[in-house]
């Protein structure tokens, strides 16, 4: 009773010191009691100078972390401190259960560990009691401090792969901007405004930026602070020139020009390393995911049919080694091709960032807010791309005066906020679900039910668990693919679609460039190249040009185009132009610099294409032999085995060798033909999101193989 009371009370005391702990992260007054009470603890340990502190202050830079090293190192002594209590608790508690279990079983001779007065009564065990403690605390406090810091480092050697990842993009629109006659500081300002669009680099020189506009520094000392702030080396190295090149007065476009060309020949070696970085990926993949796995499974089922049950192993590792390795791989394969990894071809579906910081593709061009502070409302409209809503105003002295009249206008515009997803969704229902792909399943989960409901005759489903499994398993899988196949599809719709405008982005800029430099201003240019074939894209450029024609600037029109198309070159090259034409109407260079850094994108991103092909048509096969060698188990071995079992006792009396059957174990046959389908389809999800994390650069881009696959092992089975 004492010992159970001791446990509790050290378990409680755990649980009480995590609270507070757990509580700072989503509760700020906490965080701040906590922060003023690290300070006041722990001050005095982190305010001194030294190499240490040194290191910690990068880390903190380079990860981003929003605290001072005051703060957060003192935060991170009172964390550990307290995981060492905790620590030091739950190894008390665990000494105890110990300790007692041993003396109930006898191990352990001697007295008990206390009295029932509660005093000890053996010092060696209130040593191992202590022991317990202060290795749990020293493991607690100790991996806390360092796994805390070691998370910045981690997060650092992230960013440092995004920012490398984003950098070509980044000097070459650094580099075109210089080219319209843009003050570099403006550039720059420029750059960080569309971080959204240019990724970490951007965001790294945002920094700077901010550096400059709050602090007033130059941009030689912000550029200079940048490169020994960065985790990127190529940043590093890349601002160090920089800085360089504007102290000395020398060319800057032509620096940024040589710079634009390396990062471009840099690409395509990059990208043969990303391919030879893939294949290594693959084949192991192959060798030690499904051929390994596969050689064990069949010498697992042979020993468990012939010899004594493997099937515990079995299902250990269909249901739970062969997915947590596959997602271990997928994880590893990930963090490693980060940094090869070539930009994403579009932003992702709900992002509502702009080019170039234009205005957004409002349906409303008034603000409520603004409304209601004007001082007379006569005639509120809010005009859109599908209709006009207008607000008629009240007759003078009707329903309390202005303020009644601007308050009924803010209404109706909120309405029409609210209402405006709707209406956009009933206008464009095709268009609605290629935006978001994953809303086919509000018509693929529905179709996979029912699909799933005509398949299985619920009243003759067995009570027996494993033939309740098997009847149903089958109709799960095919429901299963509905579901999945209806997403891919969607999915892949819309990948075709931006392949399609991606494809005439090149030529587009490539002919408003020519126009342009033949004499025409910037709004003619756009009139001249509406009128020519751009393939996919000329219904959405004359849609632009119709936005101009109609009253609608030319940031506007942009920021409208590039919100349908939804493409991550279009929204480049967008937000590029619109910068640009602030700066100058001769836009012919600038246009030039991105015709070339579209078509090079889209020439990398053809031949990776092709390449990645090999290597899904590998996990095809390697899934086909897979296969085979299942339906050869389920065919030919298990149906022997168990005619062997049937006539073993027969035949051992008929001949009198019943010892050459005795190895013959009586198990569930049924039970591991079940296992090997599960594997089928066990592997089928995982080689599909291998497939497409290996061919297209994501794990969501396997859902189309997840189906094929999955499709491919219903129909299988269902043929056997």
């Amino acid at each position: 009773m004492i010992l159970a009371t001791g446990v509790a009370a050290a378990v409680a005391l755990s649980a009480l010191l995590c609270v507070p702990l757990c509580l700072s992260l989503v509760h700020p007054p906490t965080n701040r009691v906590l922060t003023r009470a690290s300070t006041l603890l722990f001050g005095e340990f982190v305010d001194g100078d030294g190499p240490r502190k040194a290191r910690q202050v990068d880390r903190l830079r380079a990860a981003h972390v929003a605290e001072t090293h005051y703060t957060h190192a003192a935060r991170t002594l009172l964390f550990s401190a307290a995981l060492a209590l905790v620590g030091a608790c739950l190894g008390v508690a665990v000494g105890l259960v110990s300790v007692s279990s041993l003396e109930a079983a006898g191990t352990l001779a001697g007295t008990a560990l206390v009295d029932d007065a509660g005093s000890i009564r053996h010092p060696a065990r209130f040593s191992l009691l202590l022991g317990l403690g202060g290795v749990f605390a020293a493991s607690l406090g100790a991996g806390s401090y360092w796994l805390r810091w070691y998370l910045h480092d981690a997060t650092a050697r992230t960013r440092s792969n995004s920012i490398d990842a984003s950098l070509p993009r980044t000097v070459a629109f650094t580099y075109a901007l210089s080219r319209s006659g843009t003050s570099f500081p403006t550039v720059l300002s420029t750059l960080a405004d569309n971080d959204d669009v240019y990724g970490e680099a951007a965001t790294e020189i945002g920094v700077a930026v901010r550096e400059m506009e709050t602090f007033g520094i130059d941009v030689l000392t912000a550029l200079s602070r940048t490169a020994r702030r960065t985790p990127s080396e190529d940043l590093a190295e890349f601002s160090e020139n920089l800085a360089s090149v504007l102290g000395s007065g020398r060319n800057l476009s032509g620096f940024l020009r040589d710079q634009y060309e390396r990062y471009e020949s840099k690409a395509e070696s990059q990208q043969l390393r990303y391919l030879e970085l893939l294949a290594t990926f693959a084949e192991a993949y192959v060798s030690l995911l499904v051929v390994g796995p596969l050689l064990l499974v069949t010498i697992l089922v042979v020993i468990g049919l012939v010899l004594s049950d493997t099937l515990p192993i079995l299902r250990f590792i269909v249901y739970l080694g062969i997915p947590l390795a596959t997602a271990g791989y997928v994880v590893y394969v990930d963090s490693l091709t980060q940094s090869y990894r070539p930009p994403s071809n579009r932003l992702d579906p709900g992002d509502e960032g702009t080019a170039g910081g234009t205005v957004p593709d409002t349906d409303v061009t008034a603000d409520t807010d603004a409304v209601a502070d004007t001082d007379a409302v006569a005639d509120t409209s809010a005009v859109t791309d599908g209709g006009t809503a207008t607000a008629d105003a009240a007759e003078p002295g009707a329903g309390g005066g202005a303020a009644d009249r601007r308050r009924a206008d803010r209404e109706r515009l909120r309405l029409f906020d609210r209402l405006r997803p709707i209406r956009s969704t009933l206008s464009d229902p095709y268009g609605a679900l290629l935006d978001r792909p994953v809303r086919a399943l509000l018509f693929g989960a529905p179709l996979a039910l029912l699909w799933f409901a005509v398949r299985v005759d619920f009243s003759a489903v067995p009570d027996e668990f494993v033939a309740a499994v098997t009847a149903l398993d089958g109709p799960l899988v095919e429901a299963a693919v509905l579901a999945f196949g209806s997403v891919a599809l969607v999915h892949q719709l819309r990948k075709r679609r931006i392949r399609a405008y991606e494809a005439a982005v090149p030529d587009f800029l490539d002919r408003l460039a020519s126009v342009n430099e033949a004499g025409l201003t910037v709004v003619e240019s756009f009139e001249r190249v509406a009128e020519s074939d751009l393939g996919a894209l000329t219904p959405e450029v004359r849609r632009l040009w119709r936005d101009i024609e109609w009253g609608a600037d030319l940031e506007t029109a942009l920021a409208r185009f590039d919100r349908r198309v939804d493409s991550g070159m279009v929204t480049r090259a967008t937000a590029l132009v619109a910068n640009a034409t602030r700066a100058s109407g001769d836009l012919g260079p600038v246009l030039r610099i991105a015709a070339d850094e579209a078509e090079a994108t889209q020439r990398l991103r053809e031949e990776r294409r092709q390449e990645m092909l090999t290597y899904q048509l590998v996990i095809y096969i390697s899934f086909f032999v897979f296969l085979a060698i299942v339906a050869a188990l389920t065919l030919a071995f298990v149906p022997a085995v168990q005619e062997a079992q049937a006539a073993a006792p027969d035949a051992g009396t008929a001949s009198g060798t019943t010892a050459g059957l005795v190895g013959f174990s009586d198990v569930a046959v049924e039970l591991y033909t079940l296992t090997l389908y599960h594997m089928c389809v066990v592997h089928a999800v995982c080689s599909g999101v291998v497939a497409g994390q290996l061919g297209e650069g994501t794990p969501a881009d396997g859902i189309k193989h997840v189906a094929a696959l999955l499709a491919l092992t219903s129909l299988a089975f269902v043929a056997l």
